[in-house]
């Protein structure tokens, strides 16, 4: 008998997500496939589906998208660089989340955040605004 691990021709989606590191459990990849935010070959689809290498998956998370292709199949979660191997993002999806994180962090600094409750005169300019 031979010691080799049978390699895998097909994963559950949800199971390959959890795996690859996209959530953090496989419950928040089932209500995120659910959801709408997870697309594969451009389709949306069931938790339950299985994909398979080649596969192109659109994921939406955090205000973010990632337009990636599967390069590997695991069904156990391992470390995180081994998790990196399982897929390989496209140069513009990594740009473009860049860039949208540098409008994120420029939108974030020109906004004034206070660290207190307004006072008294705060107060009432925010009622004025609102119309009360």
């Amino acid at each position: 008998m031979s010691n080799k691990k049978p390699t895998l021709e097909s994963v559950r989606l949800d199971k390959w997500l959890w795996a690859a590191r996209f959530f953090k459990s496989r419950k928040l990849a089932t209500e995120a496939i659910s959801g709408g935010k997870v697309h594969l070959n451009k389709t949306r689809v069931k938790p339950s589906r299985n994909i398979k290498i080649g596969d192109q998956l659109d994921i939406s998370r955090d205000n973010y998208k990632y337009h990636i292709d599967v390069i590997g199949l695991n069904d156990k979660r391992r470390p995180a660089k081994e998790a990196q191997l399982l897929y390989q993002e496209g140069e513009e999806s990594i740009r473009s989340r860049e860039q949208e994180r540098e409008i994120r962090k420029l939108s974030s600094a020109s906004v004034h955040q206070s660290d207190s409750r307004p006072n008294k005169k705060e107060r009432r300019q925010i009622n004025k605004w609102r119309g009360r």
